[in-house]
C-alpha cells in the first residue's frame, strides 16, 4: 500500500515539475500585469513540491526504519494468547491486522474462509490474531478494544468476524448494536469500551510489530509451534494474498513436519 503511495507521489512530483516549467515559459510571454500572479503560482508550486518531497522522505523512513532493513524474525511467543483451531496443531499462522484496513477486510472476506475450513477447523493450523491499528484509521483502536471487551464474555472471535464483515460501520453505536446482536451484557461491554482497559495490551502488540519491521497490514507469520509454546517462524507473507498463496506455503510446511519426514538420529 505504501509503495503504491510512493509511486503516485513520484508521478505527481514529475507532473508538478512539468507545470513549473510551463509556468516559467509562459511568464516570458505575459504582459507585465500578469507576471506577478504567475510568479505567485510558481512559488506555490515550489512549496508544494517541497512538501511532497518531505512526505516521500517520511514514507521511505517508514519502509526502512532508522535507515536499516527490517529485522529477521526467528521466533515468536504465543503463550497464553487466544487462538482458533486445535490446541495440538503443530503449524501456526499469526496475523497482524487493523480492523479498519481495507486490505485486511479483503483478506478476511475472500481468503480467510477457506483457510478456516481447510486448515483451522480440520485441526492442522492454530490461528492467532494480533492488533496493529494504524494511525490513519481513527476507529481501528476502539474496534480492537471492542473485540477484547467481547472476549471477556466469550465472544472475541464472533466480534472479530462481525467487525470485519462490515468495516464501514465501526462507529460506537454500530459496535454496540453488534454487542446486542451477539447477546452480550451491553452494560459491561460499554463500561469496558469507555475505559482504557487493554490499552497497554494493544500497545504491546503494536510495539512488537514495529520491532519485527512490519510496515503494513495485513502481515502474516507462518511457523512451527514448539513444545515451549513459542512459534519458530518459517515464512513471512505480506498483504491480502489469494488463498492459493497461503495453501502452497501451509501445505509445504505441513509436509515438512509430518511424522513420515522426521529424521531419527
Amino acid at each position: 500500500m505504501r509503495i503504491k503511495m510512493m509511486m503516485l507521489l513520484l508521478l505527481y512530483i514529475g507532473l508538478s515539475q512539468i507545470g513549473y516549467a510551463q509556468a516559467q515559459s509562459q511568464a516570458k510571454d505575459q504582459p507585465q500585469g500578469e507576471l506577478s500572479a504567475l510568479r505567485t503560482d510558481i512559488r506555490a508550486l515550489q512549496a508544494e513540491q517541497q512538501q511532497i518531497i518531505t512526505r516521500l522522505d517520511e514514507l521511505k523512513q517508514l519502509l526502512q526504519p532508522n535507515g536499516q532493513p527490517p529485522p529477521s524474525v526467528t521466533s515468536v511467543s504465543v503463550r497464553g494468547e487466544a487462538f482458533r483451531g486445535d490446541g495440538g496443531a503443530r503449524v501456526a499462522l499469526i496475523e497482524y491486522a487493523d480492523f479498519e484496513c481495507p486490505y485486511c477486510g479483503e483478506y478476511e472476506r475472500k481468503t480467510f474462509p477457506q483457510i478456516l475450513s481447510d486448515y483451522i477447523n480440520t485441526g492442522k493450523v492454530k490461528y492467532f490474531y494480533r492488533d496493529l491499528p494504524l494511525p490513519m484509521h481513527a476507529r481501528a483502536l476502539p474496534a480492537a478494544r471492542a473485540a477484547r471487551c467481547a472476549g471477556e464474555q466469550g465472544k472475541y472471535w464472533e466480534m472479530h468476524d462481525s467487525l470485519f464483515a462490515k468495516q464501514n460501520a465501526l462507529s460506537a453505536p454500530a459496535v454496540l448494536d453488534r454487542a446486542q446482536t451477539l447477546g452480550l451484557d451491553t452494560t459491561k461491554f460499554t463500561e469496558c469500551q469507555s475505559s482504557d482497559k487493554y490499552a497497554a495490551d494493544i500497545q504491546k502488540s503494536v510495539s512488537d510489530a514495529q520491532k519485527m519491521g512490519i510496515d503494513g497490514t495485513p502481515t502474516f507469520f507462518l511457523g512451527v509451534v514448539e513444545p515451549s509454546g513459542d512459534v519458530t517462524i518459517e515464512k513471512r507473507l505480506q498483504g491480502a494474498a489469494p488463498f492459493d498463496v497461503f495453501k502452497t506455503e501451509i501445505d509445504a510446511l505441513l509436509a515438512s513436519k509430518s511424522p513420515e519426514t522426521v529424521s531419527v538420529h
